[in-house]
């Protein structure tokens, strides 16, 4: 039915790749609000990302692919489990992340990717942040993690008295106005560690754990601190980006891509691995020049207009993944789970609604992508839903504010490929696709037994 849609062409084939080998390493290197527009090879004028911008030429870029959420917590949620958040309770419309006095978190029921690799014989760590619960039954090492290193929440979160109020803390930061705990495993090794060392610390953490499992298959989480606010910059990227402290920011992130993926070519694992770098959602636009860009998308994170939830994404698997090649079908951060544990050679659970789709014949070039649809929540609520190119809006809200949902009856209805800005509501002209729209959200809902929020308890 939906291949029928107006406007809708499909994907022709492309040419096989080579087959993977058993058991390849994975590694998702995850940013913290970052834009759709914040990296060079994505269009941005000044930020230097030359690793990235690699990373493109020698692997897969998409255009396409979704954050399973605008937020953080639910977000991360989604990627870890394959299910979208409302799911397993990971989501909240009173509170729409976990926060240091949070007694929820992921719960032990959901199996996660570190989980089900593990059980394939897997080496697992989590390098970074978590902020999937941060007491100890919902650490990493709880749910399939051998090792964890990095702050269990937002580096914004338990505020010091000292710390202007305000905005002005994120303008002028000093790491001390902060008090984020880190952690090594389950112990708090350091409260209020130096902020602007986070992202070297990471990269050396993930790539000891690389040289140390480079004898057997290992899955690698590398979730950053930034660019989430505080801005922190170390003293070889500060004061280096013509787009000032953001961009040194995403420019040092950028040098520990670049770390990584030499560290696989030097230890002779760049042919074995696959690396899939995204972010967990769109950029914080209310922190003006201390927030990135979504390009030429809409909104920016907390909303779900494309700009909240379309997100930069690479993936490279040097002879594996064609290299130099663009993808423009639909994707999404659900579909890693699937695809990990594809590649690993195991099955998906059965006793679970699975939400994501294995993106194997995308990355080989095995054929057209399996998602044809995409979920937009806010909270418990959706607030819209795409099928192939076009999106229908149920709802509507900003970002952030005090203004009220608005309740669109038809939908608003927008053609993703010929308006990515969503300027131009054509619902009028096609009721045959808010029809077809609705009838695969109404498929959706019946697969949907939405759990208590872990975030309003």
């Amino acid at each position: 039915m939906a291949a029928t849609l107006p406007g809708w062409t499909g994907f022709g084939p492309a040419t096989a790749a080579a087959a993977p080998p058993e058991h390849p390493n994975i590694v998702i290197i995850f940013a913290d609000d970052l834009g759709y527009g914040d990296l060079a090879c994505y269009g941005h004028p000044t930020i230097r990302t030359p690793n990235l911008d690699r990373m493109a030429a020698e692997g897969m870029r998409f255009t396409q692919f979704y954050a399973a959420a605008s937020v953080c917590t639910p977000s991360r949620a989604g990627l870890m489990t394959g299910r979208y958040p409302v799911r397993s309770g990971m989501c909240g419309d009173r509170r729409r992340v976990l926060f240091p006095n949070s007694k929820g978190g992921l719960p032990a029921s959901e199996l996660t990717i570190a989980e089900l690799l593990k059980a394939r014989g897997y080496a697992t760590a989590a390098v970074g942040k978590w902020h999937l619960g941060h007491h100890p039954q919902y650490l990493p090492t709880r749910h399939g993690f051998d090792h964890y290193f990095g702050i269990p929440y937002s580096n914004d979160m338990d505020r010091t008295k000292e710390s202007p109020r305000g905005r002005e803390a994120f303008l002028h930061p000093k790491s001390e106005y902060w008090r984020v705990p880190l952690i090594r495993d389950e112990e708090e090794i350091e409260r209020a560690p130096d902020q602007t060392k986070l992202t070297r610390r990471y990269t050396e953490e993930a790539l000891d754990f690389i040289r140390a499992n480079r004898r057997r298959p290992f899955f690698l989480y590398f979730a950053h601190t930034f660019p989430h606010v505080p801005l922190f910059a170390s003293e070889a990227f500060a004061g280096k980006s013509r787009r000032g402290l953001y961009g040194d920011v995403v420019e040092e992130l950028d040098w520990s891509v670049g770390q990584v993926l030499e560290t696989l070519r030097q230890t002779g694992l760049d042919r074995r691995t696959l690396v899939f770098f995204t972010s967990d959602n769109g950029p914080w636009l209310t922190q003006l020049e201390q927030g990135g860009s979504a390009g030429l998308l809409r909104e920016g994170k907390g909303s779900t207009w494309e700009g909240g939830m379309r997100e930069p994404a690479i993936a490279w698997w040097p002879g594996r993944v064609p290299a130099g090649t663009v993808c423009r079908e639909l994707a999404c951060t659900l579909d890693l789970l699937p695809t990990a544990v594809e590649l690993a050679g195991g099955e998906v659970p059965k006793d679970r609604v699975i939400d994501g789709v294995s993106l194997r014949p995308l990355l080989f070039g095995e054929g057209p992508g399996l998602r044809k649809s995409f979920f937009y929540y806010r909270g418990t609520r959706l607030f819209a839903a795409r099928l192939g190119p076009w999106k229908a809006h149920y709802i509507t809200r900003s970002a952030y504010g005090r203004d009220k949902p608005v309740v669109h009856d038809p939908p608003a209805l927008y053609h993703l490929e010929n308006d990515p800005s969503e300027q131009w509501d054509v619902h009028a002209a096609h009721p045959e696709v808010i029809e077809a729209i609705q009838r695969e959200v109404e498929r959706h809902r019946a697969t949907l037994v939405p759990a208590p929020s872990q975030l309003e308890q």
